[in-house]
């Protein structure tokens, strides 16, 4: 029962021993399910979510909804970078929370990456 949710829990778990953020470097986490893909920069030292972007997000429903996943994945990642820049932040560690860093994981990467944002 379950057991690639629970592969995907300990390398999560892995993965966070290793990536926190802080404020000068906040962490940038992904998550992704079967539809949508969701990005948010947390700030660890005090607990606070800085921004927040998703397929679902006022601005990127209409584009990200004709787009494929992919590339609707790299809107978001833009879109993270975006908010950020706004905020005085251009360098961030990446939290693949466990995905495997290919596919739509890496678009919403590259996509960051392209505006600006430094892993």
């Amino acid at each position: 029962m379950g057991s690639a949710l629970q592969g995907r829990e300990r390398r999560k778990l892995r993965i966070r021993s290793n990536v926190s953020g802080t404020t000068e470097r906040p962490r940038l986490t992904v998550f992704r399910s079967l539809k949508h893909i969701y990005a948010q920069v947390i700030d660890d030292t005090e607990g606070k979510t800085l921004a927040h972007v998703s397929t679902l997000s006022k601005d990127l429903k209409g584009p990200a909804d004709e787009a494929a996943k992919k590339d609707a994945a790299t809107l978001v990642g833009k879109a993270i970078a975006a908010q950020l820049k706004a905020k005085g932040i251009t360098k961030v560690v990446f939290d693949r929370n466990g995905y495997m860093y290919h596919g739509r994981i890496k678009a919403l990467a590259d996509g960051a990456r392209e505006a600006g944002l430094e892993f």
